[in-house]
């Protein structure tokens, strides 16, 4: 049985951006990307992505960013026409951010046409760009831990099976990203929202009350920062146990501040969760499948990894 830790997961960082063109009609851009400030971005997992024919180039797929974002040094290297100015919300302000045209995007073995995408400094996103759900609509995110790869496949292409158990979990789609609704707390319902741009999972004021202070370990505060290099301050501890399907997850980490996401999926109010890749390499795999709206996680062997139980629902095992 495999172990991974959690050390990692002691500082956490989170971002929104919201961008609208002066020249175009209103367009919302949420981007939500939480990388832990003390970890070198350079180390996550990325996939191959061509930009107007050049490349390919390691992208960080963000299932929690609405729209795709472009480095400014890969924008200014392929001479990408300038698609305006959008204005940039984060969570420690706004400010004015540049958005290029991109004419093609090769994704998998599929071509995405006409992209305006906001541009960002490399450094703080970690690779030459942030693929967002605008491009993975129709495609299927498989994160295998065990080997330590990420592939895209199209979602309509079969599933190979997998061996040993594996649980379905279905979602809803809310603003693009994948909302797990079967889940909860106590027997209380909880949102929670996959984010694969997330290094640390995030709870919203809700969810901590829904908790209870008690019931929580004790806080670490801790800095949240952005890709734009904003930061805010929240308050880092672990849930004793959420239910996911039919899945169990004892003492998970997370950091507990209201950011912005919470307010653009409507949740602010309601106890949710930001589903970080810290909960999400507790497993072997996880497939993240947009069109049909389902997640879908694989056991580590023998069914427990840092405190991840298999509940009584063996139905799901082995699903494919």
């Amino acid at each position: 049985m495999k172990t991974r830790s959690w050390i990692a997961a002691m500082l956490g960082a989170a971002l929104l951006a919201r961008a609208a063109s002066a020249q175009e009609p209103p367009v919302t851009t949420a981007i939500v990307d939480i990388v832990p400030i003390a970890i070198d971005r350079s180390t996550r997992m990325t996939v191959p992505v061509q930009v107007d024919g050049s490349g390919p180039f390691a992208f960080v797929v963000d299932t929690g960013a609405e729209r795709t974002v472009i480095s400014r040094e890969l924008a200014t290297t392929l001479r990408l026409d300038g698609a305006g100015t959008a204005t940039l919300l984060s969570m420690s302000g706004t400010g004015p951010v540049e958005t290029v045209h991109i004419p093609t995007l090769g994704v998998s073995n599929g071509t995405i046409r006409g992209i305006r995408a906001p541009t960002l400094a490399r450094a703080n996103i970690g690779a030459m760009g942030i693929l967002g759900i605008d491009t993975l609509k129709q495609q299927r995110v498989l994160l295998d831990f065990a080997a330590g790869t990420m592939t895209i496949t199209p979602s309509k292409k079969r599933e190979a099976r997998w061996d040993g158990d594996a649980i379905v979990v279905t979602a809803q789609s809310r603003f693009g990203q994948l909302v797990l609704v079967d889940a909860s707390i106590g027997g209380r319902k909880i949102h929670v929202i996959i984010d694969t741009g997330a290094q640390v999972s995030v709870g919203n004021a809700a969810l901590q009350q829904l908790v209870g202070r008690k019931k929580l370990a004790p806080f670490v505060p801790i800095e949240l920062m952005s890709v734009t290099g904003g930061v805010t301050q929240a308050l880092y501890s672990a849930i004793p146990d959420i239910r996911i399907g039919g899945l169990h997850i004892a003492n998970l980490p997370v950091a507990f501040a209201d950011v912005q996401p919470f307010r653009k999926f409507g949740v602010e109010h309601k106890p949710a969760l930001l589903l970080g890749m810290d909960g999400l390499k507790l497993f072997d795999r996880v497939s993240i499948d947009f069109a049909n709206r389902r997640v879908r996680f694989l056991m580590p062997e023998g069914g427990s990894d840092g405190g991840l139980l298999l509940t009584a629902r063996e139905s799901d095992a082995g699903g494919g």
